[in-house]
């Protein structure tokens, strides 16, 4: 009889001593390299709605060092905060992509922040000018400092401006990572001091609303709209994506509930505006930045093929270390299993 495999529980203090930034940049590089050549695909989120918040549940498959399918639950409730809960918490489901059996089971918390910002990180390789210093982060929260994290990775910034809504929380956020990082950051009170001095944008936040316009960006930017993930959510204005080089993450998944769909919806710009995905510039079906004016436009709605690839990486230093703790879930025996046939 062949006896289930235990399934490898990994909580999110694990998890961040298995991976650096520069371990999910490669793991989403390489989702992103199997979703181009045709041994990768993630099928649109399933969204959930409740009273006080939502549930997006994602799931990919991918042929990597084996064949692996992953599936995300993550919640979203804004009002966390009072609580005193993270805004979102989640877990990440990895199973053996051949046979069915349960590999891992993840927190997703750590992944998701990351995975992320490790994708925006990754665009702005083909879409920021090589020499951008002063990069503008709208919403200090965790994303956001992942964020500023990761495009320090790839970039050489010497400088940050912070804006968030909660002008306290911009210079928290200021003085955290100026100390993380050695870089100069300021807080900033309004959205434009911090968006039009810099060559490169990031917008995490939960805005309903659009609030980065056109006026707000200098030529030659690069944009990375993080927060849009879901329909009822908007930050760059039609306007702006309209005047924008568009990449995008997934175009189907940001045609429905990223940036993307905001500006399809206004009419101000239509699918076969869009550049590329960011797969494209991976394998170099797309180019990237042409012109040092170009503004470019990254639309990150996120994807499970960041999941699947980042779980997959996570799961093989676990066993190599020997870290986490092991369940069997399936631990019938066959005469058992058979009866509940």
């Amino acid at each position: 009889m062949n006896v289930p495999r235990s399934a490898l529980t990994l909580t999110r203090r694990e998890i961040a001593a298995l991976m650096t930034l520069e371990d999910y940049l490669a793991a989403v590089e390489e989702g992103f390299r199997r979703s181009a050549d045709g041994d990768a695909h993630a099928p649109m989120p399933m969204h959930i709605a409740v009273p006080e918040g939502a549930f997006h549940v994602k799931g990919a498959h991918a042929v990597l060092d084996r064949s692996y399918v992953a599936v995300k639950l993550n919640g979203n409730f804004p009002g966390n905060r009072r609580r005193g809960l993270p805004t979102i918490q989640g877990v990440i489901l990895l199973c053996d992509g051949a046979d069915g059996s349960v590999l891992s089971v993840m927190d997703a918390t750590e992944i998701t922040l990351r995975r992320t910002a490790a994708a925006s990180a990754l665009a702005a390789r083909y879409l920021a000018r090589a020499d951008v210093d002063c990069a503008a982060i709208c919403g200090c929260g965790l994303q956001g400092r992942a964020q500023l994290m990761a495009l320090a990775e790839v970039l050489p910034l010497k400088r940050a401006l912070a804006w968030d809504l909660d002008p306290e929380k911009a210079r928290q956020f200021a003085s955290d990572m100026r100390a993380a990082l050695d870089i100069d950051i300021i807080a900033v009170r309004e959205a434009s001091e911090a968006a039009r001095p810099s060559g490169v944008i990031v917008t995490a936040t939960t805005a309903r609303s659009p609030f980065l316009t056109t006026d707000m960006v200098t030529p030659g930017a690069f944009v990375a709209a993080v927060g849009a993930d879901s329909p009822e959510k908007s930050e760059l204005a039609p306007e702006l994506m309209a005047a924008a080089t568009i990449v995008v993450d997934v175009l189907a998944q940001c045609a429905t509930m990223g940036d993307l769909h905001h500006a399809l919806a206004a009419g101000n710009v239509a699918l076969e505006d869009v550049h590329a995905e960011l797969a494209d510039l991976v394998v170099g079906r797309k180019s990237g930045r042409t012109r040092a004016d170009e503004i470019t436009v990254f639309d990150s709605t996120g994807t499970a093929l960041q999941d699947v690839a980042s779980a997959a990486a996570i799961y093989r230093r676990a066993i190599a270390g020997n870290i986490g703790l092991s369940i069997n879930f399936g631990a019938l025996d066959c005469a058992a299993q058979r009866s509940f046939q």
